[in-house]
């Protein structure tokens, strides 16, 4: 399949697997590259430039193909080394940039003067339409179904994918609530030119995580995400567990006064607990409201060929297929 998305990323197919705290490294990463999508290694979650740096010699020894990282600027005091992340980068030879967060505006300059190419998540057409302003290549618009943070104004990618088709220039892929065929033909019928999955990818052999997690998404449906830390404006949709409970309870009591100190001890550092020790009550964790229609644990290379080829039955078997016979003087 050829769309804009393909040809921006030098990619077989456009499928994204988009960063992943503490699931975007580098064994994911290089079984989507190599199964002819583009694999991303989660920056922050290394927590160093230098490690940073080692994770991405250790893709580019399992891959050839072409990999993103992920950076997310983030509105702490305490901010990540991101000069040096930046250049950890640059020197790996990664080319392609995925930013999320903050508006991505400062560091355009410093990526663009390395030839990276960036693709920016937003979960809004106006934040979408700054950052295409600010020079990003391809956006990732991210809808109210995702997993992790949907932004505060809820708008789910039935509407949302068309309001960017109608006010973009740039390309964007879709994200959130991507799962199989059916959701790249949808996508790319509303203007994307591909998708980003997340939540998906975590169930598959290559995803380097405990097998509670991902036991946990296949036993999940839609209804088992929640949203928290909506009064704080930082909401995030997790897995129900019962540190999840507790967080809801504690917004619940405080409403609008409540504060990130009120749930911090439920909310920080919990993803290594969860991801990699399979503590499945640690603490909160992302994961999107597609679990519902997650219900098996494939290879990489198994799960996007599968998807290529539904997808293409269903251009040519059943969209055709609607297509109302033309008159016999339109020959």
């Amino acid at each position: 399949m050829k769309t804009k998305i393909t040809e921006l990323f030098e990619i077989e197919h456009p499928i994204v697997q988009g960063g992943m705290h503490y699931v975007g490294f580098a064994e994911l990463a290089a079984a989507v590259s190599n199964a002819g999508g583009l694999g991303t290694i989660t920056g922050l979650t290394q927590g160093t430039p230098e490690k940073l740096a080692a994770e991405i010699e250790k893709c580019r020894g399992l891959t050839d193909k072409p990999i993103a990282v992920n950076l997310t600027f983030l509105p702490i005091v305490d901010k990540p080394d991101y000069p040096g992340f930046i250049k950890a980068i640059a020197d790996g030879g990664v080319k392609i940039v995925e930013t999320a967060g903050n508006n991505p505006t400062q560091w355009m300059p410093v990526l663009k003067e390395h030839g990276i190419k960036v693709i920016h998540k937003c979960t809004t057409v106006r934040h979408a339409l700054k950052a295409q302003g600010a020079g990003v290549d391809a956006l990732s618009i991210d809808g109210f179904e995702c997993g992790g943070h949907p932004g505060e104004d809820d708008i789910p990618n039935m509407i949302l994918l068309p309001r960017a088709a109608d006010e973009l220039t740039v390309p964007f892929i879709s994200s959130g609530g991507m799962a199989d065929a059916r959701s790249l033909i949808a996508s790319l019928a509303m203007g994307a030119e591909g998708m980003n999955m997340g939540t998906r990818f975590i169930c598959t052999k290559e995803a380097p995580v405990h097998e509670n997690v991902k036991q946990a998404i296949l036993k999940a449906t839609e209804l088992d995400t929640r949203l928290i830390m909506r009064p704080i404006r930082n909401t995030e949709r997790v897995l129900t567990n019962a540190s999840v409970e507790r967080v809801l309870k504690i917004e619940q009591e405080k409403g609008q006064d409540t504060s990130l100190q009120d749930v911090a001890a439920e909310v920080s550092g919990v993803y290594p607990k969860v991801m990699l020790d399979g503590d499945m009550d640690a603490g909160p964790w992302s994961c999107g409201m597609v679990a519902g229609l997650i219900h098996d644990i494939p290879s990489v290379k198994d799960l996007i060929d599968q998807i290529m080829s539904e997808a293409d039955a269903m251009i040519r078997d059943r969209l055709r297929g609607l297509l109302a016979d033309k008159p016999a003087d339109a020959a």
